[in-house]
């Protein structure tokens, strides 16, 4: 599991704590939420508590040092210097509020694209991101200013276009990270769309991070806008902190005390901004979050049946390679063929690297990225099953059980939340009714108290409780065809029994079709019907399971069976010495 995930695994240990809870039980989210509470309500309220108009001039009143009627004092100009230090605050936040919503969303938005979907999205948004980042901001700003005047809204949102490759480069990292865990692809197959999968697993992990960018970028945009007005490029209409630093350093050795307040106001929001973002960040990795009806591949219009209707899963001369299709591919599985009838477990069995579980990953259609079905048709229920076809058909008419439970769920989400939210976003139910299912469900694979194991996170539970779990989601939705890959190699030989038992007695229940991707003929032999050899990306022999154990033809096959301990090979209980014989 990468350093991402096993941080989020760490963070959901603190339970349930809400974020308002975890930041005020510090002293400095308690301070940093006051301080910008404090400057936010100034913001909005300013224009009403300002004691004079900001930009009234007293010839009578210039450079007048701190009094009662001019509590810190007036300006060059006889401007209050309070006023204008009230209403410069609306103008200096939302200038650096544009800045970074602007670069935001152009960087979050592309480094969730390139990150998840990786390909032409990567090479050409990273080629747009280094070259932004080559520019340098100061001069684009400058030359911005000559062409479209000085306007404080331009600048900012010019500023903001500049430093959104940061925004990029940081969630392009992240995301490329979590991408790769296992429970992502497990979302995929139970039928989760890719906006579901980024906007809830995806985002759970990236927003971290982006919070403390996020607060960097806002302090880097406080400080750009105060330069520009320091050196005399603001917009004069406006009043900001920037350009009263500016006024400040004009009379620097008349009144010193004019470049003191603005500058005391940008670096408290400073500080503030950057403790707040550090104690939202701790406060969010602790935290948790809080119709269609079922669809098979035999819905989609347009479709003309290809096989046998009686047949549940049909793959003919299936091929998968790796690699540019116009050369330069290097072909993984070669003319595979099999079939699957309803209420039949088929095992597909080979050592490790002989293809069985990029042939389940094909009829899902899941393949690691560069993989693609080079040849041969896949048929679900008597229908022609493309690509888009077995997209639409994961979580209903397909589904999946992986073979490492633990990174197949979530660490940061209950487990509730990940039984329930498939059903709800695929199936369509209601909160309500997907939670009563999932808690039965768990129920009928053999969890002690389901209801409490709802509110438990990953790292909660045990191995052969986590297998049994992504056994109920696999078959909430009542599916046709069940591709387990492995389902038992994590867990100890007595919960494998347990497993392989659960297993057989769900099949016969629902009267599925089921592929065990496998490398152990024991579990074969204990609960398959067929069998399919496969080496080196071919099935060198398929039968039922009797004639494959009684008559292999193959001597690949001869080979795998050989090499089983023989019952006289196994060795003895170990006895415990005699009490006597012990010295």
């Amino acid at each position: 599991m990468t350093v991402t995930a096993v941080n989020a695994v760490q963070a959901a240990a603190t339970g349930r704590m809400s974020v308002v809870r975890a930041i005020f039980r510090q002293p400095l989210g308690v301070f940093s939420v006051i301080v910008l509470l404090i400057v936010a309500v100034v913001a909005v309220i300013g224009p009403w508590i300002a004691p004079y108009d900001p930009n009234t001039s007293s010839i009578d009143a210039i450079l007048v040092p701190p009094n009662a009627d001019h509590w810190l004092g007036t300006d060059a100009s006889g401007r209050d210097v309070l006023s204008r230090l009230i209403i410069g605050t609306r103008y200096t936040l939302l200038g650096a509020l544009l800045a970074l919503v602007v670069s935001a969303v152009i960087g979050v938005g592309t480094g969730l694209l390139a990150g998840y979907y990786r390909r032409g999205f990567e090479v050409t948004f990273s080629y747009g991101a280094s070259l932004v980042m080559a520019l340098p901001a100061m001069v684009v700003l400058l030359a911005a200013r000559a062409v479209l005047g000085p306007n404080l809204w331009s600048s900012m949102a010019i500023f903001g276009v500049i430093i959104s490759a940061a925004f990029y480069r940081l969630t392009l990292a992240v995301v490329s990270d979590v991408r790769q865990e296992l429970y992502v692809d497990a979302a995929r197959t139970v039928g989760l769309s890719d906006a579901r999968i980024i906007s809830r697993h995806i985002l759970t992990v990236v927003r971290a991070p982006v919070i403390i960018q996020a607060a960097a970028v806002t302090c880097v945009a406080l400080g750009i806008q105060a330069g520009i007005e320091i050196i005399g490029l603001g917009d004069n209409s406006i009043v900001t902190w920037g350009g009263m630093l500016d006024d400040g350093f004009q009379v620097l050795y008349r009144q010193p005390m004019l470049i003191l307040w603005p500058s005391i106001m940008l670096g408290i929001v400073i500080l503030a901004l950057t403790l707040f973002a550090n104690v939202i960040r701790d406060s969010l990795e602790r935290s948790t979050p809080g119709g269609r009806g079922r669809a098979t591949a035999t819905e989609s219009a347009g479709e003309e049946r290809s096989g046998d209707p009686s047949t549940a899963l049909s793959v003919r001369n299936l091929k998968i390679a790796y690699g540019r299709a116009d050369g330069g591919a290097t072909t993984v599985v070669h003319d595979v063929s099999f079939d699957v009838q309803p209420g039949k477990i088929l095992g597909l069995v080979g050592e490790s690297g002989s293809g069985k579980t990029q042939t389940a990953f094909a009829i899902l259609d899941v393949l690691p990225s560069g993989g693609r079905m080079a040849g041969g048709s896949i048929t679900i229920n008597g229908t022609a099953a493309p690509q888009a076809v077995r997209a639409k058909a994961r979580g209903h008419a397909l589904s999946y059980i992986p073979q490492e439970p633990m990174s197949n769920l979530d660490p940061a989400f209950t487990i509730g939340y990940q039984l329930t939210e498939p059903m709800r976003r695929v199936m369509g139910l209601s909160r309500r009714a997907s939670t009563t299912k999932a808690v039965a469900l768990l129920d009928r694979v053999g969890i002690v108290d389901p209801e409490t194991v709802m509110k438990a996170y990953p790292h909660q539970i045990s191995g052969g409780m986590a297998q049994r779990i992504l056994i109920a989601g696999a078959v909430a939705s009542e599916p046709d065809i069940l591709i387990a890959d492995e389902p038992t190699t994590a867990l100890d030989v007595t919960v494998q029994a347990e497993v392989l038992d659960l297993l057989r007695d769900l099949q016969r229940e629902r009267n599925m079709a089921m592929v065990l991707v496998t490398h152990n003929f024991g579990v074969v032999a204990d609960i398959c019907d067929q069998v399919a050899v496969m080496k080196e990306g071919r099935v060198v022999e398929i039968g039922d399971v009797e004639t494959i154990f009684d008559a292999p033809q193959h001597p690949y096959t001869r080979t795998l069976l050989a090499a089983i301990l023989d019952e006289e090979h196994i060795r003895a209980p170990y006895a415990a010495p005699d009490q006597e014989t012990r010295p």
